[in-house]
């Protein structure tokens, strides 16, 4: 299969903020720009032919690590089920596209950008490898994608989050952990990381100790969700606040 899809790297590691993930990261924000660009000349026919575009590229990405995870012997129900939030978000979004569903728009402009961006500062999962090996290629493309979904159906579609959408991603946020946490308990997996923090190094390692760091998550999820909403709250602010004209 070749060294760059090989379970075992063996070659220079990551470097955090190195020259390939500042590469990466830009190679994202570009992508996620030319939307302001392609807002004004699509058509019906080409925001379809994008949307499925997209869909397919996140389906093919991501049912390609579970065949590599299975080629090598590593898939399995503790770590591979499609339960962490970026993981669900990733196949709901290829859903969302090609059906333009907006509650599952609102999950994955709110929960995607912030789990998706926090994946694409800090890597740890696939941290162990680098470009161009298999593994943090599809990282990279996944929560590029997702990023992107959001960012494309807000601009280019037209779709936005609202006061409403914000406070209902909360509470199913908060109503998916229930399950979750006794799913943990069950077949001792960490989805969602709630059962302790994770075994590679994350931002959670600057959180309180197992549950408080939980607390802490819930509040940093507040946050963000706030600052994802902001711009949509501005809008709305100067609306609301010009003067009619006579």
């Amino acid at each position: 299969m070749g060294s760059y899809f090989d379970l075992i790297y063996t070659g220079p590691p990551f470097v955090l903020f190195g020259s390939a993930h500042l590469i990466a990261m830009t190679i994202i924000t570009l992508v996620c720009l030319s939307n302001l660009y392609f807002r004004r000349i699509w058509g019906k026919t080409e925001k379809k032919f994008a949307r499925w575009f997209l869909a397919t590229a996140i389906v093919v990405n991501e049912t390609a690590l579970h065949i590599w995870s299975a080629y090598w012997g590593i898939w399995d129900i503790q770590t591979m089920l499609p339960l962490h939030m970026c993981s669900l978000i990733i196949w709901l979004s290829a859903f969302m596209l090609v059906t333009r569903n907006y509650g599952i728009y609102e999950l994955v402009y709110f929960l995607g950008i912030g789990g998706a961006m926090q994946a694409v500062l800090t890597p740890a999962d696939a941290a162990a490898y680098n470009f161009p090996h298999f593994r943090i290629l599809q990282t990279f493309i996944a929560h590029g994608l997702l990023i992107n979904t959001a960012v494309y159906m807000t601009l280019v579609e037209g779709f936005r989050p609202t006061l409403r959408s914000f406070k209902r991603v909360l509470i199913w946020t908060n109503i998916y952990m229930i399950p979750i946490f006794f799913l943990n308990l069950a077949i001792g997996s960490n989805y969602l990381f709630i059962a302790h923090k994770p075994d590679f190094p994350t931002l959670l390692d600057l959180l309180w100790p197992w549950p408080w760091y939980i607390l802490q998550l819930e509040l940093l999820g507040l946050v963000i969700f706030g600052i994802l909403y902001l711009p949509f709250l501005i809008s709305d602010w100067r609306v609301k606040t010009r003067p009619i004209s006579a």
